[in-house]
């Protein structure tokens, strides 16, 4: 990890965009080159992140997922900023449009997002960010992950247990579940394929027919 100074992240900054910010500052920046700079702060004094920060995790996820078949971001550094008290990571974007950007999810789309969560449980990838804004169309018509740092990858295929916790992510946020309500059924014979586990695929398909947790991400 490389220690930025403050004139140099001033530097790096100048003539960026904020993209995602919040009361305590910036969150993620489109820099004028067009890559990405996510920034990452310790929310407790005495935490875990102090000693492994979020942007250690989110390369360390980003080579797993590569290595795994995965598309995903591609890191240009990461940086310590000790003038903010601050992480970051540098990258290239995952060109595409995200599900959520893309608006109506038609069968197809329904079918391979399906078939894509099942790959991510199948090879132990458990994205605790998992929704629609966090998915993105490649421009070779894959799906990729973005946002990767919430994650934790196994080395066998995920449990039933923690696939349906997983699922539970997703079907917590209304945009997204109204983008898949009229093809919902496709979406679950996407991911459950030729499975005859009537008792799993119900209790997913009642997960996104509950009233939704969340409004937004």
């Amino acid at each position: 990890m490389k220690k930025l100074s403050k004139e140099d992240y001033a530097a790096l900054r100048e003539g960026a965009a904020v993209i995602e910010a919040d009361h305590f500052g910036d969150k993620v920046l489109l820099l004028a080159d067009g890559t990405y700079l996510k920034l990452f702060r310790v929310k407790r004094l005495f935490s875990a992140a102090r000693f492994y920060p979020y942007s250690k995790r989110f390369v360390k996820n980003v080579g797993k997922l590569v290595a795994k078949g995965i598309p995903t971001v591609t890191v240009i550094e990461s940086y310590r900023i000790p003038s903010s008290r601050r992480t970051a990571v540098h990258y290239y974007p995952l060109t595409g449009k995200t599900l959520r950007k893309l608006g109506n999810i038609d069968m197809i789309i329904a079918n391979k997002l399906g078939k894509f969560i099942r790959e991510l449980h199948d090879k132990g990838i458990y994205f605790r960010s998992l929704h629609l804004g966090n998915i993105v169309v490649t421009q070779e018509n894959r799906l990729g992950l973005i946002d990767v740092a919430d994650m934790k990858i196994y080395r066998e295929p995920l449990s039933e247990e923690l696939r349906l916790r997983n699922f539970q992510h997703c079907a917590r946020y209304e945009v997204d579940r109204l983008q898949l309500e009229a093809h919902l059924g496709t979406f679950l014979k996407g991911y459950f394929a030729n499975e005859q586990n009537a008792e799993a695929r119900q209790r997913v398909a009642d997960l996104f027919n509950a009233p939704p947790a969340v409004t937004e991400s």
